[in-house]
């Protein structure tokens, strides 16, 4: 029990301190959920969709956070924001 204490009163300590990244942390988390449902699922789009513009929506929150307030890892930050839009909008083109 005092374990999910300490998690939970982590995972809120860290929403306040820092919004934004909590947002993208929970977005590709939902998105890693929704891309493993759709390839356990026969009907695989609407997720596979749903994940990959979580990971769209994502990246490009990463983006514009690393534009207007640059981290002490902005690069690698950057371009693993860039190589997942890259790999989503390729999965995106795959369903269509």
């Amino acid at each position: 029990m005092r374990s999910w204490r300490f998690w939970l009163s982590t995972l809120i300590l860290s929403s306040q301190y820092n919004p934004p990244r909590f947002v993208e942390l929970l977005m590709l988390t939902l998105a890693i959920v929704m891309l493993a449902i759709s390839t356990v699922l026969p009907a695989q789009e609407p997720y596979m969709v749903l994940g990959l513009s979580l990971v769209v929506g994502a990246s490009i929150s990463i983006l514009v956070r690393e534009a207007i307030a640059p981290s002490p890892q902005t690069r690698i930050t950057q371009l693993t924001a860039i190589l997942l839009l890259l790999v989503s909008l390729y999965g995106f083109v795959d369903v269509l």
